[in-house]
């Protein structure tokens, strides 16, 4: 056995020159803002310097050491945190105040913990016995405790203390992929990417968005060898978690916090086996869950819901569960419903249940401040809320108005919160959604409530801490106080719990979605990457608003995204108020004709599913996980984005507005995958393909799964492997409750085999108490191209297959290809576009116009305003817009009043070009705006200038009448983009007057005016101390009369003012600006 040598290596040198040994390079950075991200560098990477650790030659990848652990085995217990005279006593003070060291990077300390191959790592043995406690794992003394081993870790993180952030590097071998970080947009493999750690409600979000509504500061790096490692940095703070550079994981949050390693394991599977037995696996889900959920914000009354669910029976699309959003409740007050649309909620889920229906209905945070209102008086009485610093209740804004918030840090609140939701139970709730959980606060720049408020939190949890240390676990201890209060109601059955904001170990008590996203093509393909990614982090059970929550979906977008969302582990059709009907039948007949298939398929898929489930409840394997799992050696599937596993089964979709799959490239995994379907083959359907030595279950499509019996005939579909063997599993039991923890069960391992031209299939194994139902057995045997060879026996006994002569089966493949071909070409097309009757909301499945170059990729809609939506900084891979396509982004009007003519007309592309006059890109647009005027808008970035984003503007008199004078009306060209802040407390308005004077405009400072010689000279900044970047805008003072800052919840205006006057066409209204983005300072 070889020893550990630590040799040095020169900076910039590239780990690839020196192949056949592993590296742990640590990189000097420069000082970093006292928040959780680092300072960005607009320009070329710098080179690293470090160490580098020879590769063990070691068969169980660990070393054993000849002195002990660098820690002792007896820890001090750490001192509990008090709240004294209105003054906060805690170790929180003592982190704020405390002085770190900045020196040089060095390696982190480490134990081994939990099992073989997970290791913790600290900065030092003190900071280790001062680790808050651990509220991802299960049980915060596992993380806590050390093994007596004598392993050492084949990959050791280095560390760096600066301003109080603890900066943690881990390198790798290049070629690592990257992915995890929990729920993130944009991209499956994450290299290049950041996000932040920060529970945000993020409406409308993009592929650049960097904190979404859940947070799980975890990475899985994927070898080149195909082995894997998980990193999990174990802090509830705000964390940025840096991958942008190649092979480079680094994490920055307020110190300190430990780091914990689980691997290098054989396999990504095997670390996700191996973080679930630290952070726990999923609930286990009641099977009506696993069916289709139909959601909409809202429906209004109990007579829409019963039309709702009477037309899912009346056209037999399978159908399991409808949810009412929060208009169900009086006055947006929660646990309580509304006399006139929801006036016997009982009566109204006993007609549901009776149809195969089951109901779950919204819970928020937000208790409305109202003496008299039953829950704020009892809250208020048990001392349950969320304090201000001073000591009083903290008061914000949501649904119903001012409200008070639940501290569920303390077991107290848990439990009146959990005894509330027991009561609320007994009205027929089978299900309870939390949303708006982050927690969301209205009427705010930061989107929720000050850090600074205060949270009593049990000492198990970390004590009294204020809100920045619980902000990111708030949402994960309400769904666990919901989950607690359900099975108070009924121990019985289990419960499902729905929340939108989570972390790391939330899938303990709840499932999860995607949430407020766009119904664009873009967010179809998104959604993928997006449930593998949580799948990867520890949540298997979440899904995507099918259709789009925000948005008008086209019917075939629709159709597209029911196809693959019906395969999802999570799936729900929802969309928002003030849109068209979402409903499968709401797009044609050719849509629902789509989604009729595609729902059929999921409940056909079911026993495989719940299978799937069962395995990921008790073992922790994924139960969809991205296509390279198959092969993770194999680095062409690591990026693939349009397929995913469901256990041996490849779901294969097109997520591309022009191509359907009658014309899809399709990339498989090496080995023997045979294609399938249930002769319902559409180019917006899915494709579906099994791995070669895999069998799975199959089930009737049933309208809902109540109707199911252990009687039902039971389908397997063989695919052999290279050997002729193939094998699988079925698990059963009564579908709900808690039996299987006593045995209550059946779980049966089903095997095939081929010999001398006979194909047997049969029970090896059979688990559990119960007894196999008297059933038939359906055993389809795939030959490729959709070919099958089937028959019929009972379950239980031995099932055979003559295998027919190579001829035959030529033949029969043969035959196969042709029927499928016959329907993709005999399929009704769903149509790309539809004209909706009462037509509401937005068309958001048009492709924008993308502009790209130099610093720059914009998008635009011409046919909304001609705004911009999205203004992506390459260099800094920052998104600067806040926009819905319908609304905000960047507009301009034609008067100084808010949404004056201009910002919602069509525009005409008048000039696309990809290099015109010196400029790089180039898009000029024009749309009139009534008594002969129209506005004219030309976007470019220019060749000798590619750090910029120009926009020229005008106002332009195209048909004003001779008996005006040759002038229009009165106008003003008003220039009204509206920015994200990424860290609103860190963000801040900045430039120098015409008079000389210097301007910082803070948030608190509210909307503010700047003209005469308070006009900002020709300049003003957008700055994030945290990103340390400015985005700049330079203007012409001789066209632009005002500026105007206005601060809004996460957003800014920075908008620019020409004079007011009549035009001509000889005098238009011009406004020329440009935008860059520089380090700052």
């Amino acid at each position: 056995m070889e020893s550990v040598t630590v040799v040095p290596v020169a900076s910039g040198r590239s780990s690839s020159a020196l192949p056949g040994h592993l590296f742990l390079l640590c990189r000097l950075l420069p000082s970093s803002p006292p928040c959780a991200c680092r300072r960005s560098s607009v320009g070329l990477r710098r080179p690293f310097s470090g160490l580098r650790l020879r590769k063990v030659s070691s068969e169980d990848r660990f070393v054993p050491l000849t002195s002990a652990s660098p820690f002792g085995f007896v820890r001090e217990r750490r001192p509990s945190k008090k709240l004294l005279s209105g003054r906060l006593i805690s170790k929180m003070a003592e982190h704020e105040t405390k002085a770190f060291t900045e020196d040089a990077s060095r390696d982190m300390t480490f134990e081994p913990i939990l099992e073989d191959g997970v290791f913790r790592f600290d900065c030092s043995a003190s900071d280790r016995d001062a680790a808050y406690p651990s509220l991802s794992f299960v049980n915060s003394q596992a993380r806590d405790t050390p093994l007596k081993s004598h392993s050492v870790p084949l990959y050791i993180p280095n560390f760096k203390s600066l301003s109080g952030q603890q900066i943690v590097k881990l390198e790798f071998p290049a070629g690592t992929s990257f992915y995890g970080t929990g729920e993130v947009s944009g991209q499956l493999e994450r290299t290049g990417k950041r996000v932040f750690t920060w529970n945000t409600d993020a409406w409308g979000y993009g592929p650049g968005t960097t904190s979404l509504y859940q947070s799980h500061p975890w990475v899985l790096a994927v070898l080149p060898t195909g082995e894997a490692l998980g990193i999990l940095a174990d802090t509830t703070r705000r964390c940025e978690i840096d991958l942008r550079n190649e092979s480079t994981v680094q994490f920055i949050a307020p110190s300190s916090y430990p780091v914990i390693t689980f691997g290098p394991f054989a396999s990504p599977t095997a670390v996700l086996i191996s973080l679930s037995h630290a952070i726990g696996t999923v609930f286990f889900p009641p099977k009506w869950s696993l069916g289709y959920h139909q959601c909409r914000w809202s429906y209004e009354s109990e007579t829409r819901v019963r039309e709702i669910t009477r037309t899912f029976r009346d056209k037999g699309i399978p159908c399991d569960v409808v949810w009412m959003d929060i208009d169900y409740m009086d006055g947006f007050r929660c646990f309580t419903f509304d006399k006139e649309r929801f006036p016997d909620p009982k009566s109204l889920v006993k007609d549901l249940h009776h149809n195969g229906f089951r109901a779950i209905w919204m819970l928020d945070p937000g208790i409305k401040r109202e003496n008299g209102y039953f829950i704020y008086d009892s809250g208020s009485k048990e001392d349950v809320w969320i304090q201000k610093s001073d000591g009083t209740p903290f008061i914000g804004d949501v649904w119903p108005g001012p409200c008070v918030f639940p501290d569920y840090t303390q077991a107290k609140a848990r439990l009146w919160w959990a005894n509330l939701v027991k009561d609320f139970v007994s009205n027929g709730v089978d299900g309870i959604w939390n949303d708006m959980n982050e927690p969301a606060v209205f009427k705010t720049v930061t989107k929720t409530m000050p850090e600074s408020n205060i949270h009593r939190g049990d000492d198990e949890l970390g004590g009294v801490q204020n809100h920045s240390h619980y902000h990111n676990v708030y949402g994960m201890l309400m769904a666990r106080s919901t989950y607690e209060g359900m099975k108070l109601a009924n121990a019985k059955v289990r419960p499902f719990v729905l929340t939108r904001a989570g972390f790391t170990g939330s899938q303990r008590y709840a499932a999860t979605w995607t949430g407020d996203n766009l119904s664009t093509w873009e967010h179809l393909h998104m959604s993928i990457s997006m449930v593998i990614q949580l799948g990867l982090s520890g949540q298997p059970l979440s899904g995507p608003d099918i259709g789009g929550f925000a948005g008008n979906a086209s019917p075939k977008l629709f159709a597209r995204w029911m196809g693959v969302g019906a395969m999802f582990p999570f799936c729900r059709g929802h969309s928002e108020m003030d849109t068209n009907d979402h409903e499968p039948w709401s797009f044609g007949e050719e849509c629902e004709d789509v989604c009729r298939l595609a729902l059929k398929r999921r409940y056909r898929f079911l026993p495989h599913i719940y299978t799937l489930f069962y395995m990921a409840h008790t073992t922790g394997t994924p139960v969809a996980s991205p296509t390279f799992f198959a092969d993770a050696k194999d680095p062409s599937l690591r990026k693939l984005e349009n397929s995913f596993l469901l256990g041996p089964l490849l779901v294969y979709a097109s997520t591309t507005a022009g191509q359907g799959m009658d014309n899809l490239q399709i990339t498989l995994p090496k080995g023997i995958w045979l294609s399938f379907d249930f002769d319902d083959s559409h180019p917006d359907l899915p494709a579906f393909y099994l791995e070669g030595g895999a069998i799975i279950p199959l089930a009737p499509p049933h309208q809902h799964v109540g109707e199911a019996t252990p009687s039902d005939d039971l389908t397997l579909v063989v695919a052999l492997d290279e050997q002729g063997k193939a094998k699988g599993i079925l698990y059963e039991d009564d579908g709900d409750g808690y039996g299987f923890t006593e045995g209550q069960f059946l779980l049966t391992h089903y095997v095939a085999e081929l010999q001398s031209s006979i194909v047997t299939v049969r029970v090896t194994k059979s688990e559990g108490s119960w007894k196999r139902p008297n059933r038939r057995l359906h055993v389809q045997l795939l030959l490729g191209e959709g070919a099958m060879l089937d028959t019929w026996g009972m379950d239980g006994e031995v099932v055979q297959i003559v295998m027919p002569l190579e001829q035959e089966v030529s033949e029969l493949v043969s035959a196969s290809v042709k029927r499928h071909r016959t329907l993709l070409e005999n399929a009704k097309p769903v149509p790309d576009k539809e004209d909706v009757p009462g037509h509401k909301g937005v068309e958001l499945s048009g492709t924008p116009i993308e502009l790209k170059g130099g610093d720059w990729a914009i998008k635009v809609v011409p046919w909304i305003g001609g705004r911009i939506i999205s203004m992506t900084h390459l260099p800094s891979e920052t998104q600067w817009l806040h926009s819905r396509v319908e609304v905000n982004g960047y507009e301009e009007y034609s008067g100084s009043e808010y949404h004056s003519a201009g910002w919602s007309e069509e525009y005409s592309v008048i000039e696309r070009s990809l290099e015109h006059a010196g400029e790089e890109e180039s898009l000029s647009l024009e749309g009139e705006i009534g008594g002969g005027l129209a506005m004219e808008r030309h976007i470019y970035i220019p060749k000798d200038d590619q750090q910029a984003l120009c926009i020229d503007s005008s106002i332009v008199a195209k048909k004003v009448g001779a008996g005006s004078g040759g002038f229009s009306r009165l106008v003003c060209l008003r220039v009204h983009p509206m920015f994200t802040l990424l860290h609103p407390t860190e963000s801040y308005v900045s430039f120098t007057s015409i008079n000389g004077s210097k301007q910082e405009i803070w948030p608190e400072s509210g909307e503010q005016f700047f003209a005469g010689d308070l006009l900002p000279n020709g300049q003003w900044m957008l700055i994030d101390k945290c990103l340390g970047l400015a985005l700049v805008n330079k203007f012409d003072v001789k066209q632009v009369y005002k500026c105007f800052v206005h601060w809004g919840t996460g957003t800014v205006n920075l908008e620019l003012f020409s004079e007011d006057r009549p035009v001509s066409k000889e005098s238009p209204l011009r406004i020329s600006h440009n935008y860059k983005v520089i380090n700052f300072p």
